[in-house]
């Protein structure tokens, strides 16, 4: 399973993508916001550092308008994804940008229909948000097993990108499932490696070890 991270931070990005923890990475406009920098400027960075995939988002909401926003956007580098609203609008911007070659991701999914019809669009990614989900008493985990097995069915190459991930329980469970990607931010990801057992067990190796007063180095 690959980690794409969810961010526009270059710092947070650069310490996991050193550890090969950084697949690829997702923003959007309210990351891009959070980030401060030019949306152009911060993507081009991201996608200097980055192997992978870098989603840049469009912010027009019709079709023509979206086309010539991916377009641009996908100048910036060969590895940047378009990223697109799963509405009509988004999803006929899909269709003629996919076509043209670019890797596509279509955002904001919340049924297995919304990431069917992205899928016969030419999808790259489907990103279902997991987490808006358990906002409302859904089960978010529930539409990657459904996408999961529709996607199998039939044999599309969309890669189910899970994204609002909110706690590590969401990425372990997204793992059993079969999602081809996950995008949460830096400190989820960095918290998958925390277990009391871990602490507890260190702490007595090292008072174990004092007792011994030998030294290594």
């Amino acid at each position: 399973m690959k980690f794409f991270v969810d961010t526009a931070e270059i710092d947070a990005i650069a310490e996991l993508n050193d550890l090969g923890m950084a697949d690829g990475v997702t923003t959007n406009p309210s990351l891009i916001m959070k980030s401060g920098r030019d949306i152009l400027e911060v993507t081009k960075e991201i996608a200097d550092l980055i192997d992978g995939p870098v989603s840049a988002e469009v912010v027009a909401t019709e079709a023509e308008a979206m086309i010539a926003e991916g377009r641009k956007l996908a100048k910036i580098a060969d590895n940047i994804t378009i990223k697109v609203p799963l509405t009509w609008d988004g999803l006929k911007a899909c269709k003629v940008l996919s076509t043209e070659g670019h890797m596509v991701n279509v955002t904001l999914c919340f049924s297995v229909n919304q990431a069917l019809l992205a899928a016969k669009a030419g999808a790259s990614f489907i990103s279902p948000f997991i987490g808006r989900l358990d906002d409302i008493n859904l089960d978010g985990m529930e539409l990657i097993a459904d996408i999961r097995q529709v996607y199998d069915n039939f044999g599309f190459e969309t890669e189910i990108l899970a994204a609002s991930i909110r706690s590590v329980n969401h990425i372990a469970d997204c793992a059993r499932i079969g999602a081809d990607v996950i995008t949460a931010p830096p400190d989820v990801i960095k918290a998958m490696v925390n277990h009391p057992l871990t602490d507890k067990g260190l702490a007595a190796f090292m008072a174990d070890w004092e007792k011994t007063g030998q030294k290594i180095l």
